[in-house]
C-alpha cells in the first residue's frame, strides 16, 4: 500500500476488511467514521482527532469480486499507543458497511520512529566512519549548572484543575497563555516564568481567574489546533497581544533565542525588573545555546554509536521496571533519584547537586537522572557503590569502572 504524507506521524494502524455486497472506497470510510462516532467519548472521534492533526488521510483500498468487497485501510496517527489501540479496536467493532454484512480486522500497528530510528543509525555509523570522534569536556555539565542558576522561576501547578505554570504567574502582572506543560517547561528554559498551560481547547475557569487583572499574551502553536483555541480564548478571556509560533511548528519545538524573539512583541507589558531579569537570563541562554549548538554533530554521534552497540544488550527486569518507574518523576526536572538494592528511592536531588550528594550517600545501587552522565559522575558512582546509571545522555566515558551506563533512549523508554 502506498503510504500518505500526512507529515509527521507516530504510527499507521493497519487493517483490513471483508464486505458481503459491492462498496466503494467512500462506503468503507463512512462506515470507519460513522460507526465510531461516540463509542470512545467526544474527544476520540476521529473527526475530531483530525481536526487537531492526531489523524491524518485515511487511506482505503477495495477489491470487488462476485458480489464481494475486500481491502485494507491505513491511519496515520499522531497519538500516543494507547489512543492508537483504541482507535484500532473500535474499527474492528464495526459490523456493517451500508445495508451489508461486514468484518474488519487488526493487521497490525507500525511504529515509524522505529522504522527512521534504522534510517539514523545507519546514518550514523557513516559518518563515524568519515569523522573521528571528539573528544567532549566535561563543560556540558557547567553548562547545566548554568542554565540551572539562569532560571527565573521552577515548574509548579495552579488552581483546582492543576494547571502546569511557572512560579512567576503568581506575581506578575502579566501571564502567557500557553498550550501545554511543554510549552510551560520550554518559555522556562527560555527565562519566561510566567506562562500557564491552558491543556486543550475547553478552557478551565481557573484561567478566567487567573487573568483578571493582568495583561494577557496568548502564545499558540502555528498549526490548526492553536487557531481552534485562540477563538475559544477570545470568548472567555481578554487578550492583550496574540502570538503564535511559526507556521506548522509547536511553542515546545522553538529554541529560547526563537522564543525570546517571538515575545519581543510582548515586551512592552513587561516592568523594568522583570526587562532586566529576561535580559540577564536571555544572555544566558544564547551562550548556553552557542555552545550547544557547537557540540551538538560530535555529541549526536557518540550517542548514536553507544546506542546501537547499547541496544543489543538486554537489561535486568528489574532495572528496567525500576527506571521506567522513575522517568515520569524527573522527566523534564533537571533532577536525579538514587536508589537502593530493594529500588526504592534513597535521594531525589537537583543534577547540580548530585556529585556532591552521593559523597555522603550509602546503599545506594542505581542513579536516574534528567541529564547527561559524565565522566566525573560515574567515577564518583563507582566510589559509592552504584552499579548502574541512567540518563538523558552520555559524554565520553572511559571505560575503568564496573558502572553500568545506559540512556532513556537504549531503554527504550523515551523514544
Amino acid at each position: 500500500m502506498k503510504l500518505p504524507n500526512t507529515g509527521i506521524v507516530k504510527y499507521h494502524v493497519k487493517l483490513k476488511f471483508e464486505v458481503d455486497g459491492l462498496v466503494e472506497k467512500a462506503d468503507i470510510i463512512g462506515a470507519i467514521f460513522g460507526q465510531t462516532e461516540g463509542l470512545l467519548g467526544p474527544e476520540m472521534n476521529l473527526n475530531e482527532l483530525q481536526k487537531v492533526s492526531k489523524v491524518g488521510r485515511i487511506e482505503v483500498n477495495v477489491d470487488t469480486k462476485s458480489n464481494m468487497a475486500r481491502g485494507d485501510a491505513l491511519i496515520p496517527m499522531s497519538t500516543d499507543i494507547s489512543t492508537a489501540a483504541l482507535i484500532a479496536a473500535a474499527i474492528e467493532s464495526i459490523d456493517k458497511v451500508g445495508p451489508f454484512q461486514a468484518k474488519f480486522g487488526l493487521l497490525g500497528i507500525d511504529d515509524i520512529r522505529a522504522i527512521k530510528k534504522k534510517v539514523i543509525v545507519d546514518r550514523a555509523k557513516k559518518i563515524v566512519q568519515d569523522w573521528a570522534t571528539k573528544t567532549i569536556s566535561e563543560g556540558e555539565e557547567m553548562l547545566k549548572d548554568v542554565y540551572d542558576a539562569s532560571k527565573p522561576g521552577k515548574l509548579t501547578a495552579f488552581g483546582k484543575a492543576q494547571l502546569a505554570c511557572g512560579t512567576g504567574v503568581f506575581d506578575s502582572d502579566w501571564v502567557t497563555l500557553v498550550e501545554g506543560r511543554a510549552d510551560v517547561i520550554n518559555l522556562l528554559r527560555a527565562g519566561f516564568d510566567n506562562a500557564i498551560a491552558i491543556e486543550g481547547a475547553k478552557i478551565d475557569e481557573t484561567i478566567t481567574k487567573l487573568t483578571e487583572g493582568k495583561k494577557v499574551i496568548a502564545f499558540l502553536d502555528g498549526d490548526r489546533a492553536g487557531d481552534l483555541i485562540l477563538k475559544e480564548l477570545q470568548g472567555l478571556v481578554k487578550i492583550d497581544k496574540i502570538l503564535r509560533a511559526p507556521m506548522g511548528r509547536e511553542v515546545e519545538e522553538c529554541t529560547p533565542l526563537e522564543i525570546a524573539e517571538i515575545l519581543k512583541e510582548a515586551m512592552p507589558f513587561v516592568t523594568a525588573n522583570e526587562q532586566q531579569q529576561r535580559a540577564q537570563s536571555l544572555q544566558q541562554a544564547e551562550s548556553i545555546q552557542l555552545q550547544k549548538q557547537e557540540r551538538q554533530e560530535q555529541i549526536e554521534e557518540q550517542q548514536l554509536q553507544i546506542t546501537s552497540h547499547s541496544n543489543t544488550k538486554e537489561e535486568d527486569t528489574s532495572i528496567l521496571s525500576a527506571v521506567k518507574e522513575v522517568y515520569p518523576q524527573i522527566n523534564e526536572t533537571l533532577e536525579a533519584v538514587v536508589l537502593d538494592g530493594s529500588m526504592k528511592t534513597l535521594l531525589k536531588v537537583p543534577v547540580s547537586d548530585i556529585v556532591k550528594k552521593l559523597n555522603s550517600t550509602e546503599g545506594a545501587k542505581m542513579l536516574v537522572l534528567d541529564g547527561i552522565v559524565t565522566q566525573r559522575l560515574v567515577e564518583v558512582a563507582d566510589k559509592v557503590g552504584i552499579e548502574y546509571i541512567i540518563g538523558h545522555r552520555t559524554g565520553e566515558l572511559k571505560k575503568s569502572t564496573d558502572v553500568k551506563v545506559r540512556t532513556f533512549g537504549d531503554m527504550g523508554i523515551n523514544n
